[in-house]
């Protein structure tokens, strides 16, 4: 085992530069979700992974150094799909829907898409509170959100389509907080028991009576 991480440093560099190898990776990423999202993270071990994907275990380290490794990027890649739609619709430059109507379908693919991801994303969460890594790629797409969402709500206060009053920084994390927490209680703890269409009601209300948007 210990020469796993050795050999890494330049095979790593190696594997994903053909189309085989590209796809070898992908098939190592989408294996190692199956089997955080079945057994946890502790749990896991590479040779179930290596198992999962039909390659051996030494092959694994072609690919990955290690499994924290190969666990951050299976939970970037996830968090750059929960982010999608607030760069696709909410912060989209021309989509021809009125604030609310962006604000609502923003949420809802949201939604969806953490529903989807709700088994790694419980993971996700419970990692991110030791993993210095996890937790720092989490707290800088937090970030990236507030300072994305402030910009928007700045340009609705500029229209007067905003509540003037509000400061962006603190509304926009404040959002932030508000979807992604629900998200967790709702569809990894199971603490809310309420349909998609409700969720989605209740939520967008709650922003837009917040950032005084009308309907």
């Amino acid at each position: 085992m210990s020469s796993g991480p050795t050999t890494a440093a330049s095979s790593v560099q190696d594997g994903p530069r053909s189309s085989k190898g590209a796809r070898t990776r992908a098939r190592l990423l989408e294996a190692a979700k199956e089997i955080f999202e079945e057994t946890g993270f502790l749990n896991a071990r590479i040779s179930d992974i290596a198992d999962r994907a039909g390659l051996s275990h030494g092959s694994f380290y072609h690919y990955f150094e290690s499994k924290e490794q190969i666990f951050r990027e299976v939970a970037a890649i996830v968090d750059e799909q929960l982010g999608a739609p607030l760069d696709e619709v909410v912060l989209a430059p021309a989509t021809g829907l009125s604030p609310y109507a962006r604000l609502r379908e923003g949420v809802r693919l949201n939604f969806e898409t953490y529903r989807e991801q709700a088994r790694i994303m419980g993971i996700i969460e419970q990692v991110s509170r030791y993993d210095e890594p996890v937790g720092a790629m989490m707290l800088g797409r937090h970030r990236q959100y507030s300072r994305q969402v402030a910009d928007s709500i700045r340009e609705l206060q500029r229209r007067g389509l905003a509540d003037k009053s509000l400061n962006p920084e603190v509304a926009a994390a404040g959002i932030g907080a508000l979807t992604g927490r629900f998200a967790e209680l709702w569809l990894v703890q199971g603490a809310i028991d309420c349909t998609m269409d409700t969720a989605v009601d209740q939520v967008t209300k709650l922003i837009v009576n917040a950032l005084g948007i009308a309907e």
